[in-house]
């Protein structure tokens, strides 16, 4: 194999390997997303001190049955914010921009490939 050749499949697999490091991981939004745990369930469909976010994903804001929410959250979902993968990430990374007056106290994910392997995670968990 000329040298070229060599180089081209050394990019292939570099190409494949660092692609693969910006897919989502359900694994690993699991294990991000036992920082939340603390008020929110995920996997039984039960209300804590947050609400469950077992089949956040297309649910509009502010209506889990059973939850208390803030007047902002409400009136968010009223609004029409609907909680699809765009609008969770945007949450996630700062919830007081996204949904300003909402009583979540914690500030945010900073890291991107964070937010996307828990939004993976609720997307395994949404059924």
């Amino acid at each position: 194999m000329s040298r070229i050749g060599e180089a081209i499949i050394v990019v292939l697999l570099l190409l494949a390997t660092t692609g693969a490091s910006w897919a989502q991981d359900i694994d690993a939004g699991k294990k991000v997303f036992a920082r939340c745990m603390a008020c929110h369930d995920a996997e039984k469909g039960i209300n804590k001190i947050g609400p469950t976010l077992k089949g956040v994903i297309g649910r509009a804001a502010g209506s889990q049955a059973g939850f208390n929410y803030s007047a902002a959250m409400k009136k968010a979902g009223t609004a029409g914010l609907v909680w699809d993968e765009q609008n969770i990430s945007e949450y996630l990374a700062d919830p007081k921009a996204k949904v300003p007056g909402n009583k979540m106290a914690f500030p945010g994910l900073k890291d991107p490939q964070q937010i996307k392997d828990v939004i993976a995670y609720l997307k395994s968990v949404s059924g």
